[in-house]
């Protein structure tokens, strides 16, 4: 259960901002995730409604008995709580691994108006701690959840525009983050190891690409690369054939270190039988080619 916030555009152009009492609660048949409204608070600036929140967030702290926490203490007040170990992790792994720095270094020379490393970080700590949409990590996580230094400026169209940048520059980020961890770790890739498995999308449309090789072109802001269409239908490794498919690989070095995370697809594996459905012996091409020319692996 949480706070939600909805816009509604007055005809002067102003916006008005309503507060509702809302769950997330999954719909068995259309198998996803709805939100379900339990109470219309009434508008965000009206004071009537800041009192009845007031009054129930009062009613929580009964139970939740916040007090105790600084009551060895007359002089301390508790102002907020926030947690932050997981967050404190991923932060220090991201700097370890020099991602800030790898991130600028791609786009210098690039003028933009938003921080490009702390939108990117954020998407990665909350598909790390909370996994959800864009919108509600925007709406929800980051504004009610946690406190994450840097993103306090960030809109929600700085996140759009975040994944675009990075998958306009993620060849030379995965390059630059290959050579750093094969420093860093000392990896041994003489000999790598590498499965696969499947990710379904909550979506009910497959990728349409064009041509024989169905490619797919990207937007001028990530750009517009050529790629084939990844989300296709096929086996489905998490029990999930009626949604499109995504096979994910990751390769490791004899010492069980991860050299390389990268999205795949079937390739002629759709729509056939059990005994077919090897896509481990399908994708090795791929990976030879990924390894050698992408990371300087060995073919």
């Amino acid at each position: 259960m949480y706070l939600r916030e909805t816009r509604q555009k007055r005809a002067d152009g102003s916006f008005v901002t309503h507060l509702q009492l809302a769950e997330s609660v999954w719909n068995p048949h259309k198998k996803r995730s709805e939100v379900r409204i339990l109470h219309n608070c009434g508008r965000a600036e009206g004071p009537k409604t800041a009192e009845r929140l007031r009054h129930l967030a009062h009613s929580i702290l009964k139970r939740c008995d916040p007090e105790a926490i600084v009551q060895h203490s007359a002089q301390w007040r508790l102002v907020d709580a926030w947690p932050y170990g997981p967050l404190y992790v991923l932060e220090a792994l991201w700097q370890r691994l020099g991602l800030a720095d790898i991130i600028a270094d791609q786009l210098k020379g690039r003028k933009l108006d938003f921080a490009v490393e702390r939108a990117l970080f954020a998407m990665v700590a909350n598909r790390a701690c909370a996994p959800c949409s864009k919108l509600y990590c925007y709406e929800q996580w980051l504004r009610e959840d946690v406190r994450i230094a840097g993103t306090d400026t960030l809109d929600l169209h700085h996140l759009y525009r975040a994944m675009e940048l990075l998958e306009a520059h993620k060849d030379g980020i995965e390059h630059a983050l290959y050579c750093r961890l094969a420093d860093l770790l000392n990896l041994d890739v003489e000999l790598i190891f590498y499965d696969t498995t499947s990710l379904h999308f909550e979506s009910d449309e497959m990728d349409q690409g064009h041509g024989e090789d169905a490619l797919v072109e990207g937007s001028m802001a990530a750009g517009s690369k050529v790629y084939k269409a990844l989300r296709k239908r096929g086996m489905s490794k998490n029990g999930r054939s009626d949604a499109p498919q995504m096979v994910l690989g990751l390769a490791v070095t004899r010492d069980a270190s991860a050299t390389l995370g990268v999205p795949w697809q079937y390739r002629g594996c759709h729509n056939r039988g059990p005994s077919q459905r090897r896509s481990e012996g399908v994708e090795a091409e791929p990976l030879r080619l990924c390894g050698r020319c992408g990371h300087g692996l060995p073919g």
